[in-house]
């Protein structure tokens, strides 16, 4: 039997890969872990997410799958729900309100330059 250890990483493809890793990094604090290069041009990078899991980004024009994101949303955990919804609304990001889920966690949702549920 195959036991999983932790997700490793969630792809998604991004409309402008820069406007990407901005909102990644400053919303949501994640550092880009390397990039992809091909030719010396960035086509692609990992952000880390903390615990060893990444959000894996590619430019749309990379995109092998179709032109749309092949993900309806992921969950990041995070230390304070409060304090995440404030820094996210300081930043001019629209956060939903708090609300406590049928798995007893509470959740907010927001959405990144590329439209993928948060």
């Amino acid at each position: 039997m195959i036991k999983v250890k932790q997700l490793a990483h969630v792809c998604i493809f991004a409309n402008d890969l820069e406007a990407t890793r901005s909102f990644y990094r400053d919303v949501l604090g994640m550092d880009t872990r390397f990039n992809f290069l091909r030719d010396g041009k960035i086509f692609g990078f990992y952000l880390d997410c903390g615990g060893g899991s990444h959000v894996e980004v590619f430019g749309k024009n990379e995109a092998r799958y179709g032109d749309l994101n092949q993900i309806n949303h992921f969950c990041l955990e995070v230390e304070n729900i409060d304090a995440a919804i404030a820094h996210i609304r300081s930043k001019g990001v629209d956060v939903t309100s708090k609300k406590l889920a049928c798995d007893d966690t509470f959740q907010a949702w927001i959405r990144d330059p590329n439209d993928v549920k948060i």
